[in-house]
């Protein structure tokens, strides 16, 4: 039952339809998006209290990006059962990309003046575009370090196999719990902008809004492997690594609850935690071998 689940929710097969859905829905949300901004322009429908996500041409990149972003979420749960390192990557993947849908948004309100740094979202665009590139030379570091296999080695071992068989049993399970929460949210956020009429999450809220509650369940998702691994390790290095693993999900989640230049820099250490940690884990593994 269980191999016959996840072979319909997560094989390659799966993957492969789900990105034609999601890069299909991708486009037609960005035409659509254009459309109603087009609309509401010309005086044609009218959302009262208009959000600042249909002010702007610009802002319908946010659109696509935030379909993308489910896929990378889907690609996070692809991965658990196969490659921790890639579920780890995933994690940092999606929070850099949180950071660059912002940016479009926020790039269509830039003002561009002498006063630019004088100007609080005109240095927080700065924060944010300096961030991204940081991130992605990090999770290029942390990738690069981390191809080895982050687990026990014998693949034949049993306990190995059994760990594996959990490993896709939370991955099946996170399908609808996730695939719930994302229509929950994606009805409340709709029933706030069409129906009470305007942007009444605020805009902080849009832009953390699903990922609040991923980042936390992804917190639980971490404990529980960090807690199964003891059953198949007692080496105090791949203790510290799947440890720090959950230290770094954890900055990851409390830098959705700050805001400005804190929630930059905490998204920030938690990349930078997690490649520190996969570094000294290699000089274990050196030591080990020798």
């Amino acid at each position: 039952m269980l191999s016959k689940t996840f072979d319909l929710l997560l094989s390659e097969r799966t993957k492969k339809r789900f990105e034609r859905i999601t890069l299909t829905v991708a486009l037609l949300g960005f035409f659509i998006h254009l459309l109603l901004i087009y609309l509401l322009k010309t005086g044609v429908i009218d959302l009262g209290g208009q959000s600042e996500l249909f002010k702007n041409p610009i802002s319908a990149i946010y659109t696509p990006f935030s379909f993308i972003l489910v896929y990378e979420v889907y690609l996070l749960i692809y991965y658990l059962p196969k490659s921790f390192t890639n579920y780890i990557s995933k994690q940092y993947e999606i929070i850099t990309l949180i950071i660059i849908r912002k940016l479009f948004k926020d790039l269509a309100g830039v003002e561009l003046s002498t006063n630019w740094f004088k100007n609080a979202s005109d240095v927080q665009f700065t924060y944010d575009i300096l961030a991204s590139l940081l991130l992605f030379y990090l999770i290029y570091l942390f990738q690069k370090h981390a191809t080895r296999k982050m687990g026990l080695h014998d693949a034949t071992d049993p306990e190995i196999d059994r760990f594996i068989v959990r490993k896709k049993l939370i991955a099946v399970a996170l399908v609808p719990v996730i695939g719930v929460l994302a229509c929950t949210t994606f009805v409340q956020w709709a029933a706030g902008l069409f129906v009470s009429g305007g942007d009444v999450l605020g805009i902080k809220t849009i832009n953390h809004l699903f990922f609040d509650e991923f980042f936390t369940i992804l917190i639980l998702v971490d404990v529980v492997l960090l807690l199964l691994s003891f059953f198949y390790t007692d080496q105090f290095h791949k203790i510290i690594r799947n440890t720090g693993f959950v230290v770094s999900t954890i900055l990851i989640r409390l830098s959705l609850g700050a805001t400005g230049l804190v929630s930059t820099v905490l998204v920030v250490m938690a990349v930078l935690f997690g490649l520190l940690i996969v570094l000294i884990h290699n000089q274990y593994e050196k030591k080990t071998v020798l």
